[in-house]
């Protein structure tokens, strides 16, 4: 085939004379120029077949500045993630630095305190580290914020309360206070040296007693993995926090340790509780007035009181509790399951709960409501009470240690209402005796099957 503008073939041997011996390059190439005009009029080859070749060349170019600038700006991209990641992890303040002595008889609360207020100065996410390997020694101590950025706290060693009666006046071992977007995680312990207290309070020579760790307006808290050991009173204290989680946290204390709650909470709100354990000598886990939203989810409850809404109204004072959710929990020995307790003479109401899948070990009162909570066993009677209605037990199976396995005590000027049970199935733990209900004051509706039987009002 003939290339364009060549109709007599000789071309192919111009084209030739460009490798041909005997002629210099830059020769070649002015002849060829030559050729090419006479053939197109007087076209140069430099202005028809060039600009061709530029343009190539120029998009050539383009390609390859655009890949220099696609690998630079990945480069960066790379650099900043690690950078920003660097920053998540923040700086690690430990406590030793800050010379606490971590063996256990020295008192650490000033180096605590020291550590605290670096961390909390820190605006790259730091970490107060509270080494593995030691035992800490800490007097009352309180770490306010609110802080510069999110704060963790990794508690790996053990943090011991002082083995005497060290205060006469209320007060926590460790508070946190104001304190946002805190994480309080590790493998180590808090342990209260409850047993001196216990004892003080069961001879009436103790008033009040410490609690051991206490959280009071926090925002978007997390504890994780810590274990809580023998507080003289209460473990933790939740108030006025809001989006709370509390994930694989343990509490342990004997049976029998007076008022020694798991985890207690007032004025919170959003708090979700799950995988925990809990072994103590009062509620594995109380919900008090000024509380709503609340999950307990895959915990394990016993020895204890079980877990608790209220009490509500003492005093004659007016309560608020809504939507709290217990589901997918045991209980093992307690003295009850679920329950909601209130005082004669309150006011206010508790609605919105559901206590489901459910399962109960020789529990001795496995579902609960009582408007008529006492301790003392005299409280004369009054009209008013915390109004409770919309409570849902579903899917609760298990043994009771007392036949009254469902007790719901509601007033008669103040009648419970929307109970509603669904696939419930409790049996006597001694297989002495059938298991029974005792209902006073309540209307509600049963489906499926309900062991033992229970009529409500209405029905």
């Amino acid at each position: 085939m003939q290339s364009p503008g060549a109709p007599d073939g000789r071309w192919a041997e111009e084209k030739q004379l460009l490798g041909a011996p005997g002629r210099g390059i830059v020769a070649e190439k002015e002849w060829l120029r030559r050729s090419w005009r006479e053939r197109n009029g007087g076209s140069s080859i430099t202005a028809c077949i060039f600009p061709t070749l530029t343009r190539f060349q120029n998009e050539h170019d383009s390609v390859l500045k655009l890949s220099r600038i696609f690998f630079v700006l990945l480069l960066l991209l790379v650099f900043t993630a690690v950078q920003s990641a660097a920053g998540r992890q923040g700086k690690r303040y430990s406590v030793m630095d800050f010379h606490a002595a971590g063996d256990g008889s020295t008192d650490d609360a000033k180096a605590f305190a020291a550590t605290w207020n670096a961390t909390c100065r820190d605006t790259s996410s730091p970490t107060m580290v509270i080494p593995g390997g030691r035992t800490f020694l800490l007097s009352q101590i309180r770490l306010n914020g609110p802080c510069k950025s999110p704060v963790t706290v990794q508690l790996d060693g053990n943090i011991v309360a002082p083995n005497a009666i060290w205060t006469t006046t209320a007060a926590n071992l460790l508070t946190f206070y104001r304190v946002n977007n805190l994480t309080v995680n590790g493998s180590g312990q808090m342990d209260g040296n409850g047993a001196i207290w216990w004892t003080c309070f069961n001879k009436k020579k103790c008033r009040v007693r410490p609690i051991l760790l206490a959280f009071a307006s926090c925002n978007n808290l997390s504890v994780k993995n810590i274990h809580l050991k023998d507080s003289p009173d209460k473990h933790m204290t939740l108030f006025r926090c809001s989006q709370v989680q509390v994930n694989n946290v343990s509490v342990r204390a004997p049976g029998k340790s007076p008022n020694t709650d798991g985890i207690t909470m007032s004025l919170s709100d959003h708090v979700y509780i799950s995988n925990c354990s809990f072994k103590t000598g009062d509620d594995c886990v109380s919900i008090l007035s000024g509380t709503s939203d609340v999950n307990i989810t895959n915990s394990a409850c016993g020895p204890g009181h079980g877990i608790s809404v209220g009490s509500l109204g003492g005093n004659n004072t007016t309560a608020l509790v809504e939507r709290i959710t217990v589901s997918n929990c045991s209980f093992s020995k307690t003295m009850t399951g679920v329950r909601i307790k209130s005082w004669q003479g309150g006011s206010g109401k508790a609605n919105g709960f559901l206590f489901e899948n459910l399962n109960m070990t020789d529990v001795q009162y496995p579902i609960d409501i009582d408007q008529f909570y006492c301790p003392p066993g005299n409280c004369p009677p009054q009209d008013s009470a915390v109004a409770i209605s919309d409570a849902r037990f579903i899917n609760i199976h298990g043994t009771s240690s007392n036949p009254k396995a469902i007790r719901i005590l509601c007033s008669q000027s103040v009648q419970c209402r929307g109970i509603y049970l669904d696939n419930i199935n409790l049996s006597c733990s001694r297989h002495t005796a059938r298991t029974r209900a005792t209902i006073s004051n309540a209307y509600g509706t049963i489906e499926g099957t309900v062991k033992p039987h229970v009529q409500f009002l209405g029905a």
